[in-house]
């Protein structure tokens, strides 16, 4: 029971995290020490399924499904998207900065925990950490070209975005914002647009099965270096949430919405300065400070989860 509620609270963690483009559920879940078997899990949903049944039908299945993990992550997820996650939208529309800052100092310290815990380190990890740097920088520049596909553009759209919101640093919400569906789906999913969920949730599911399994073998096969690429993920999401920056270049989506392209980031007082808006210079860096802080407490008490396999 202890473990079922300590994995709820994570699920919704995750869940209010995914809600704000920028953060990844895939850090709190890397964080709190749960990443791997949430992989691991993931990959067992196809056909050995269907053997673990067939061999010690449903007691077999759920253990092989591992749903005694899942199912109450699942939940704190759900939970989430239904409650927290409105506070957080409606912060990120009235507050952003502040948010922004909460989380900077959130992933900040997730990149600490990460490459603390990798054994094995060599030389050559550095390529994988500029390469994930790379990459988490590059890809949502690459979202807007996919925004004339049609009707194919939710199941497009949830194959990347699940994916991305398995990777611990790179936002499936920020993926969603920059292919022009972030407020479609976000709108649906409150809504109980059913139509809209199916084809998003059709995608999810593409994108589940098949990142699952990647992760898995590259972690049971390339463990150190597979952490290094992520630590990279972490370290080239931060410009994402660096709080002080002004938009210098954008495209409007099919509804008019507002896709950011590119950013300035500035020091407090030069975005007081440009922007006519206040810095809020002390409460941002005390937020700073507490995304740190609970990271730091929480990755300490995760550090089993990190041990080389």
């Amino acid at each position: 029971m202890k473990r079922a509620l300590s994995l709820f609270f994570k699920g919704a963690g995750m869940g209010a995290a995914d809600a704000v483009p920028g953060v990844s559920g895939g850090t709190i879940a890397f964080v709190t020490g749960i990443y791997e078997e949430l992989i691991d899990t993931i990959r067992r949903f196809g056909p050995a399924g269907y053997a673990a049944w067939r061999r010690d039908g449903l007691r077999g299945l759920a253990e092989h499904l591992n749903l005694a993990f899942l199912i109450p992550l699942l939940l704190g997820i759900g939970a989430s998207l239904v409650s927290i996650a409105h506070l957080v939208t409606y912060l990120m529309d009235n507050q952003p900065l502040l948010l922004n800052a909460f989380f900077f100092g959130l992933v900040l310290a997730s990149a600490v925990v990460v490459t603390r815990h990798i054994n094995g380190w060599r030389l050559w990890h550095v390529l994988l950490l500029a390469l994930g740097m790379l990459l988490a920088q590059l890809l949502p520049g690459l979202m807007p070209a996919l925004s004339g596909l049609g009707a194919l553009q939710l199941v497009v759209g949830g194959a990347i975005a699940i994916s991305a919101m398995l990777l611990p640093g790179v936002s499936g919400s920020f993926l969603l914002l920059s292919m022009g569906l972030y407020g479609t789906v976000m709108t649906g999913i409150k809504s109980l647009d059913i139509g809209l969920i199916l084809q998003f949730g059709i995608g999810c599911l593409i994108g589940l099965a098949t990142c699952s399994r990647l992760l898995a073998w590259l972690f049971r096969h390339h463990h150190a270096a597979t952490l290094q690429l992520l630590a990279g993920f972490i370290v080239g999401s931060l410009p994402l949430l660096w709080p002080w920056r002004e938009m210098t270049r954008y495209q409007l989506g099919a509804e008019q919405q507002i896709i950011p392209l590119d950013y300035r980031f500035l020091w407090p007082d030069d975005y007081a300065a440009l922007t006519g808006e206040p810095a809020q210079l002390w409460s941002a860096l005390a937020l700073m400070a507490c995304g740190l802080v609970l990271v730091l407490v929480v990755g300490e008490r995760s550090t089993s989860s990190f041990k080389e396999h």
